[in-house]
């Protein structure tokens, strides 16, 4: 039935999509619609060509914009340059004056002396006009002044009010200085400026406030730019004041003004300067330059150039002249228009041109569409064949995995209810005989129906999040028996880096793990097998986490392969300078490197070729000795390609083997915020909160094993200290800043030596620093242990039994540390009392048309205190599951005649649905139904079969989850819980 409903609807779907095509592929719609889809494309490409224009000439307009920065900033700063030169070297002459006129008597240097050493030191000045010194005269001292130097102090302001022409000026006829306080009259000065010696600097208007400025910050200062005497050309002066003495750096403006003895100053000629600079330049034609005073902003003097420009474009250059009062700016413009910019022109009509082209080619295709369709509908009809025999094949695989499970499903299901009636040892030897061949047989079946769909190309993963922590717990679980058994020491270590939530496909992640750890288990009779999980990053960056072949850096301390020849093939490892190209493709990829390590057998080095061989075994006495089909590997080696990764290995025979895989998954945690809930939430810690702020200690001299220990006390919210032996342990209690609330002793080290052991129990018994720290033993085995630790003394260790797990390892530490355990029970851990306590009373239907299946699924349940109705059809389900009813869940099975489970869960949904509606809308009393106004009764699969599709199909349908037969108590367990 199942069959002809995916007929029939492939049959409609191919129908719908032959019509499509073939009204698409008319000449009447070609007609149609190609000719205003060609109109279109002129029109769209003519607008992208037309931006494209644009685009690339604003790109020419930047660009030019760039270059008349670049001049305008060089020509700025040459200027800059060279005016600061100037003042160094005027403010150097401040300085010889103050020694060698004011500190020598009689002075050394005079107007003839002081106009030869300038007028020989111009290059060094090379963008001044002149230089003059005017020395400070008190008006006491006027007279005095003017005898001796044989002139009278003139006045400076009238030349400023009513400037002459250089031909006219006399210095004679000038006025005499007004009374003051004090003068500046000009002493010394270069033949070029001779002309304003007897001049009274603090006459003049721009003089005066240079001058004063000058003084009193004792630091170089600019007047604004003014018209010079005689030559009436724009310029400025550039003042120094000359002190007595040497002042110091904190020295106030009031002593600077006392310390004065005259005033240095340089004239500049802005106008010929500027214009001498460019003049350096071989591109001085190519732009116009204009100098600004912007003191004002609201009015700026210009100093030089012309405002007459052909060009918009214009840039601004700040120059610095040392004077932070005075604003001085550089205006560039270019001389010439910009030239027509034909790469715009050219490209976008290029791009146009080959736009044109291609629709002219697209149109010659539709005109071709007519001639193909017929081998259109050609190939539909082989897809239609091909997709018949697709779906037959997946219904194959889903018969064969029903009909060989549903009968195993009967005998383990009958074979673990007979196992708890009460039987002898010999009966229970012969049930358990049966029940691990059955377990065998379904794991088997379970393997060949992976390869079956490996070779079909039909295995596909899941998405879905989940902690990568509690499914290797979960494993760890599943080995812990048979690892104490043989004494071997089992162990699980998780990198910080791994985020706690990922998102990929857990079952098919744990059957690689469940499967690499079951052969490392069958080959190993001691030592140890470790499991690590590194971000590939981790282990291409650091060498930390490698593991060295030293038996002082194992977990047992027995010798291992060197883990690092097993991914010496890997892509992953052998590009150098990067890594793994998916991990650079999206933050979120998270790319994993897990290796398992075993001190076993080895593999002999003739059988490395043929370890991932589909049913190949090393050799006959293996299979013989230790069972297997010898798939696992070849189906763990496909799983790992559908992850994006690889897998390799290295064996020493006698020493022992190592297998390496990676996988890429995606980041669960698309957050920070998210990812810190979910390690609150997390229920791979059932009780951080609890052991939050304690600190334990560990004693273990093998790092690697002292390493995994701190590991999971970690994750419980602990500080975790390492110690290597007992001698250190009380040392470390007694002086240390914090509380040790907990010791945790290997079990190799309490052994060694029975006295040490008895004398630190005693110790610690009188431990006088308040509450002695609770003390545990890790032991790989309960028999040993528990008889060394009563013999050593009264204050007993507690007992915590390798392998370490979360859950284990907080029930324990709860126990011994008193404190409540509000977690929940997970990792295949989980005690009867927590089925009991969900399903103890519970009223659950069971839906089965084969009475075995009912009779294994009702005791299943009963043993748990469930009261238990059954019923053998879907039409029985829906007349019992009619609101009101007192059913707390339901288990249908998914094929049954007549009537599936699937067609059975939608009738139930939408009757619910409508009672619900009806309730809501006052139609029916809620009293009448119980009081519930929202009935939704837990439905959950029973499925013998392992398809995909069939898991995605309940949950399409209505039902809230699945189980699979046989049941086993933790994914039952999971499934209940969500809804009880």
């Amino acid at each position: 039935m199942w069959l002809k409903w995916w007929e029939k609807i492939s049959e409609n779907s191919w129908k719908i999509q032959h019509h499509y095509f073939q009204y698409i592929g008319s000449k009447r719609v070609a007609k149609a619609w190609w000719r205003k889809l060609l109109i279109a494309w002129v029109l769209g490409w003519t607008v992208v060509s037309l931006w494209i224009f644009c685009y690339m000439r604003l790109q020419v307009t930047e660009k030019r914009k760039e270059t008349l920065a670049s001049m305008c900033d060089e020509r700025a700063r040459m200027l800059q340059d060279q005016f600061n030169v100037s003042m160094n070297h005027i403010q150097a002459m401040s300085i010889m004056i103050s020694t060698f006129h004011h500190g020598k008597n009689p002075s050394a240097i005079d107007q003839r002396t002081f106009a030869r050493y300038t007028e020989r030191t111009a290059f060094e000045r090379p963008i001044t006009s002149g230089v003059a010194y005017a020395v400070r005269v008190l008006h006491s001292e006027r007279e005095q002044f003017e005898k001796q130097q044989g002139w009278t102090i003139k006045r400076m302001d009238t030349l400023e009010q009513n400037p002459v022409h250089e031909d006219d000026y006399a210095p004679e006829a000038l006025e005499p200085s007004p009374i003051r306080e004090e003068y500046a009259p000009v002493i010394f000065a270069q033949d070029t400026i001779s002309h304003v010696v007897s001049l009274d600097v603090l006459s003049g208007k721009e003089d005066r406030e240079n001058v004063l400025r000058a003084r009193s910050s004792g630091k170089g200062v600019l007047t604004a730019p003014f018209r010079l005497v005689k030559t009436n050309r724009l310029g400025v002066i550039l003042t120094f004041a000359v002190y007595k003495t040497d002042l110091s750096s904190n020295v106030t403006p009031k002593e600077r003004i006392q310390a004065t003895d005259g005033y240095l100053g340089g004239v500049f000629d802005i106008e010929s300067l500027v214009e001498k600079l460019l003049q350096q330049l071989a591109s001085k034609q190519t732009i116009l330059v204009n100098v600004y005073d912007t003191t004002d902003h609201s009015h700026p003097i210009s100093m030089y150039g012309s405002n007459v420009s052909d060009d918009g474009l214009q840039h601004v250059s700040t120059l610095n002249f040392g004077d932070p009062i005075r604003k001085h700016e550089m205006h560039c413009r270019f001389k010439q228009k910009p030239p027509w910019p034909w790469l715009a022109i050219t490209t976008s009509v290029g791009i146009l041109v080959i736009a044109l082209l291609v629709g002219y080619i697209f149109h010659a295709t539709v005109n071709r569409i007519a001639k193909v369709e017929d081998d259109y509908h050609q190939m539909m009809e082989l897809k239609k064949r091909a997709e018949a025999a697709d779906v037959a094949k997946s219904q194959f695989l889903a018969t064969v995995s029903h009909e060989i499970r549903t009968p195993m499903n009967g005998v383990l299901g009958m074979l673990d209810m007979l196992m708890d009636t009460v039987l002898d040892v010999t009966q229970q030897d012969y049930v358990g005989t049966a029940q691990a061949s059955g377990k065998a047989l379904v794991s088997l079946i379970n393997e060949v129906l992976d390869q079956a769909k490996i070779q079909s190309g039909r295995l596909e993963l899941e998405a879905m999040r989940f902690d990568l922590r509690a499914i290797l717990d979960d494993v760890l679980s599943l080995f812990s028996g048979k690892s104490q058994e043989k004494g071997v020491e089992l162990a699980v270590y998780i990198s910080d880096q791994v985020p706690e939530m990922l998102i990929g496909d857990p079952g098919r992640f744990r059957q690689i793990i469940t499967n690499l750890m079951g052969n490392s288990m069958k080959f190993t009779e001691k030592g140890h097998i470790f499991v690590t999980v590194h971000l590939v990053e981790e282990v291409i960056g650091s060498i930390d986490v490698e593991t060295e072949s030293s038996s002082k850096n194992t977990l047992s301390g027995f010798p291992v392969a060197d883990r690092r020849r097993s991914w010496e093939g890997f892509k992953t490892f052998s590009r150098e300078g990067s890594t793994c190209p998916l991990s650079l493709s999206s933050s979120d990829l998270i790319n994993l490197i897990v290796s398992v390590e075993d001190t076993g057998v080895g593999i002999p080095l003739e059988a490395h070729s043929r370890v991932f061989t589909p049913f190949m075994q090393v050799g006959p006495s293996i299979s013989r000795t230790h069972g297997g089909t010898g798939i696992g590997l070849s189906i763990s080696k496909c799983l790992v390609g559908l992850m994006s990764g690889e897998i390799g290995f290295v064996s020493i025979p006698k020493i022992g083997s190592t297998f390496t895989f990676t996988a890429v998954f995606t980041n669960g945690c698309s957050n920070p915020n998210e990812y810190k809930s979910q390690q609150i939430d997390n229920k791979s810690n059932p009780a951080s909160s609890e052991f939050q702020g304690m600190t334990a200690l560990v004693v273990d001299h093998r790092p690697v094993r002292a390493k995994v220990s701190r590991y999971h006390i970690q994750r419980l919210g602990a500080h975790v200290e390492v110690v290597s032996d007992l001698n250190q342990v009380l040392p470390y209690i007694s002086g240390g800043k914090t509380v040790t609330n907990m010791i945790l002793v290997e079990q190799e080290i309490w052994d060694r030596d029975s006295g040490i052991s008895a004398l630190f129990t005693n110790n610690l018994k009188n431990f006088d620093r308040g509450i002695p720290p609770k003390l545990f033993l890790l032991a790989n085995s309960i028999g040993s242990s528990r008889t060394n630790a009563a013999t050593s003394s009264v204050y007993t260790p507690l007992i915590i039994t390798k392998p370490l797990r979360t859950s284990m390892l907080a029930a324990s530490l709860q126990r011994a540390m008193g404190v409540e355990n509000k977690g929940n029970p997970r990792n295949g851990e989980l005690p009867g009392l927590s089925l009991c306590n969900l399903l103890l009373g519970r009223k659950i239907l069971i839906v089965d048309d084969n009475n075995v299946n009912l009779k294994v699924a009702a005791g299943a349940l009963k043993k748990y205190g469930a009261d238990v109705v059954c019923a053998d059809s879907g039409k029985k389900a829906i007349s019992l599951l009619k609101p009101p009813h007192q059913f707390d869940a339901c288990f249908m099975d998914v094929q049954m005649p007549e009537m599936d489970g699937f067609e059975a869960t939608r009738n139930i949904r939408c009757m619910e649905h409508s009672i619900n509606n009806w309730i809501q809308h006052g139609e029916l009393s809620v009293e009448a139904y119980a009081n519930i106004s929202n009935w939704h009764v837990p439905i959950l699969a029973m499925t013998a079969d392992v398809i995909q599709a069939t898991h995605e199909e309940s949950l399409k349908c209505g039902m809230d989850g699945y189980v699979s037969k046989p049941f086993e108590a933790q994914q039952l367990y999971r499934e209940v819980s969500r809804f009880l």
